[in-house]
C-alpha cells in the first residue's frame, strides 16, 4: 500500500506559476518584437523596390529623348502599386559640356527612400 501524500507536496506554489508567466511573457514580448521588425523590413524593401521603377523609368524616359536634357529641377507624382511617391529630378552640368549629371530622388511624404544618379551625353 502507498503512504498517502501530503498537502504540500501537490501541485505547484504561487511563486512557481508566477515566474512561469513571467517567462512566457518574456518570449512572448520578443516574438512580437521581432515579427513587427521583420514587417517593417518587408515595407521598407517594398518601397525601395517602388521607388526603384519610379527613378529608372525617369532616367530611362529621359534616355529615349535622344537629346541632352535642359538643366534644372523638376519635381512630379510617381504612382506605382497603388502607393503615391514624388519624383523630383534634378539636371546639372558637367566639367565637360557634351555631358549632364542626372539625379532622380524619389520620396514619399517628405521622406527619402531612393537617389539614382547617372551621366547623359550627347546624341
Amino acid at each position: 500500500m502507498k503512504p498517502a501524500r501530503s498537502a504540500k507536496s501537490c501541485g505547484f506554489t504561487l511563486v512557481e506559476v508566477l515566474v512561469a508567466l513571467a517567462i512566457v511573457a518574456v518570449a512572448l514580448a520578443a516574438g512580437l518584437q521581432a515579427s513587427g521588425a521583420l514587417t517593417r523590413h518587408v515595407q521598407r524593401h517594398s518601397d525601395m523596390v517602388l521607388a526603384q521603377l519610379c527613378a529608372e523609368n525617369e532616367l530611362v524616359r529621359l534616355r529615349l529623348q535622344r537629346r541632352l536634357p535642359d538643366t534644372g529641377d523638376i519635381e512630379t507624382p510617381c504612382e506605382q502599386a497603388g502607393q503615391s511617391l514624388t519624383l523630383t529630378v534634378s539636371v546639372r552640368t558637367t566639367p565637360n559640356p557634351n555631358f549632364r549629371r542626372v539625379d532622380a530622388k524619389v520620396s514619399r511624404e517628405a521622406s527619402p527612400i531612393w537617389r539614382l544618379t547617372t551621366i547623359l551625353g550627347r546624341y
